[in-house]
């Protein structure tokens, strides 16, 4: 593996390259949302074609009984500071792909990514991975095109396999959600399609420093890649760190019950779907989209829309010349195996207005007030389009001085090589932390 990472390495130091010009980017992008778009409107949940709200439930599900469903979990955890909720979950137990295509020109490796609209990107279009689609999409459920360059994916015999993890996402969002994450590198001849591209790897942490631009499937392969860092100078071993993982999944309460959508305690509906009587988190809403250079033209779907945007840090320290950055050891009610590794602060702030004084997250405020000189990177990025509308998050790097003991248990301070380690293995790094182990490594590529 080491030579792998070298080669990324000397990939994510070229921004030059005669397979992209990033000084061409724009225009490129700009032709391809020409083409390749989508347009989301809102429409009555009981207008959804293909969609229906099961009678004596009203769970959403679609007619195939494929896709996904949204229906109703009661949470339950006793020793938080918000010991019980009920909420709206999707459920969609499919596996899919997210892939990205590696081929080397002129010794550099080169990423194919592709320009793609989903409904809920602010914008439309952004940077993703070369496939990114759901089993029932790329089975043909949708009676939609083929995905293109799926088949390097789904038989590898002929490639070299460079990461291929299962990982989970948006734990307060998705029911046990979980995504096959790999990157294939081939030597043969690709056929580069319109609305894809070939990108050296520093070309695309480049990209990464921009608002809404890189979405979050590409984040999370990002993340998976082989990377070279420092291993040695860490305050903990490595086998502390997996005994602390565990120790946490095993000693958190958490109790889940699916309930019916309609009869969720302190959530209120109407033609236009689900909302808390709060005002805040989220809503359930539905929408007609039109989409061109997609495999299928039109569809209807429900989405998760945010009530206001997210903020998602990491404070990072050096200890002994070493860069750390402080982990938190989550508890959310959709995760597989109940705790997964976090940035430091990760929450939508207005949503604490109407909770109790304790549950504010650790740090937030510190977060919140970091002056520039202390922030090491920041852009706000959108999460997965596909079922999130409008899903936005700032994402920071914030420099500080919290000791090496946090006094909490529930945060320890990890290199980047301990969560390079931890990434080759499922369900370690949530979909959050892995969007900011991405953006880490673009700002230590930038650095030199």
């Amino acid at each position: 593996m080491a030579d792998v990472t070298a080669r990324f390495a000397r990939s994510a130091a070229v921004l030059e390259s005669p397979r992209t010009d990033l000084a061409g980017f724009d225009e490129w992008f700009a032709r391809t949302g020409e083409r390749v778009r989508t347009t989301a409107e809102r429409v009555p949940l009981t207008a959804l074609d293909q969609w229906y709200q099961v009678p004596g439930t009203g769970d959403l599900r679609h007619r195939s009984g494929k896709f996904f469903t949204v229906h109703g979990l009661r949470v339950r955890m006793p020793d938080q500071a918000v010991p019980g909720w009920d909420q709206p979950i999707i459920d969609q137990p499919e596996v899919g792909i997210l892939g990205i295509l590696v081929k080397e020109f002129d010794g550099v490796p080169h990423l194919l990514m592709q320009a793609k609209a989903e409904p809920g990107n602010p914008g439309g279009l952004q940077l993703s991975p070369t496939v990114q689609a759901t089993r029932s999409n790329y089975t043909g459920v949708h009676r939609g095109k083929p995905v293109p360059y799926l088949g390097y994916f789904r038989d590898t015999a002929r490639q070299r396999v460079l990461a291929d993890v299962r990982q989970s996402e948006q734990g307060a969002w998705f029911l046990r959600k979980r995504n096959r994450n790999m990157v294939v590198e081939t030597s043969g001849d690709v056929e580069v399609l319109d609305g894809f591209r070939w990108f050296t790897l520093g070309q695309v942490y480049r990209l990464l420093a921009r608002d809404d631009l890189v979405n979050m499937d590409a984040r999370t392969v990002l993340a998976c890649l082989p990377h070279a860092s420092r291993p040695d100078g860490a305050l903990h071993r490595m086998t502390d760190v997996l005994s602390w993982i565990a120790g946490a999944r095993s000693l958190a309460t958490v109790h889940t019950e699916r309930v019916p959508l309609g009869a969720l305690e302190a959530w209120r509906s109407d033609a236009m779907g689900y909302s808390h009587e709060s005002g805040g988190f989220f809503d359930v809403i539905g929408v007609r989209v039109t989409a061109a250079g997609r495999e299928v033209g039109t569809w209807h779907q429900p989405m998760i829309e945010p009530r206001g945007t997210g903020v998602i840090a990491f404070l990072r320290r050096e200890f002994g010349g070493v860069p750390h950055v402080l982990a938190h050891v989550r508890t959310e009610p959709g995760y597989a195996d109940v705790a997964e590794l976090a940035p430091t602060v990760q929450c939508v702030p207005r949503s604490y207005d109407r909770l109790p004084p304790g549950a504010r997250p650790r740090y937030l405020d510190e977060v919140l007030a970091a002056g520039a000189g202390r922030v090491r990177y920041e852009a706000v990025l959108s999460e997965e389009g596909g079922r999130f509308f409008h899903a936005r998050n700032r994402y920071l790097v914030v420099d500080s001085d919290v000791p090496e003991d946090p006094g909490h248990p529930d945060y320890r301070w990890l290199t980047m090589h301990q969560l390079t380690r931890l990434l080759r293995h499922s369900h370690y790094l949530n979909v959050q932390a892995r969007s900011l182990v991405a953006c880490l490594r673009a700002t230590e590529a930038a650095a030199g």
